[in-house]
């Protein structure tokens, strides 16, 4: 084995957790760029990116946080040079798509979550689609655990006093 060439044992693990949570991280990073197609590649050089610096791994945290950490740092980088804010789930914006009516699905909650603050629907992305832990969230974020608790308390206060009665409903299913 060469210097650079990565530890067995830890290209083992990066490559169950690319086979295992492909899914998770493909829909983080879609949603952080806003399109399906960019967002497998922010996962592809995510991958690369963690393999190729492997060493900046240096087991402080758990490695599928370090993992998370440099695929949404790559789809962030990728969403900067395309001038693009986006993090909704992949739902594109209410309006004429293609010659038809588009109906957001998540109505009233999508739009307010949409005009939340990026690490607001940061933290409720990785917490309620990924499922991430808050220990997780605050690997994947480079965040205290108590900033992950906090921020996503202030995401539900704003989306409470955001959305009408009815859509509130949401947000107790999201939170059960």
């Amino acid at each position: 084995m060469r210097e650079h060439d990565p530890p067995p044992g830890l290209m083992a693990d990066i490559e169950a957790a690319y086979t295992d949570r492909y899914a998770a991280f493909h829909r983080v990073a879609s949603a952080i760029v806003g399109d399906p197609d960019l967002g497998r590649d922010a996962v592809q050089d995510g991958f690369a990116r963690a393999i190729h610096r492997h060493r900046d791994f240096r087991g402080d945290g758990s490695l599928e946080g370090w993992l998370w950490r440099t695929v949404v740092n790559v789809a962030r980088d990728l969403r900067r040079s395309r001038g693009r804010l986006i993090l909704t789930d992949e739902v594109p914006e209410r309006g004429v798509a293609g010659g038809e009516v588009w109906e957001d699905p998540l109505g009233d909650v999508g739009a307010c979550v949409a005009a939340l603050p990026e690490r607001q629907r940061m933290v409720l992305f990785l917490r309620y689609f990924v499922d991430l832990s808050y220990v997780e969230i605050a690997d994947a974020l480079e965040i205290r655990v108590g900033t992950v608790s906090a921020t996503l308390h202030g995401a539900h206060r704003a989306l409470r006093d955001a959305l009408p009665d009815p859509s509130r409903t949401v947000l107790r299913d999201l939170a059960a």
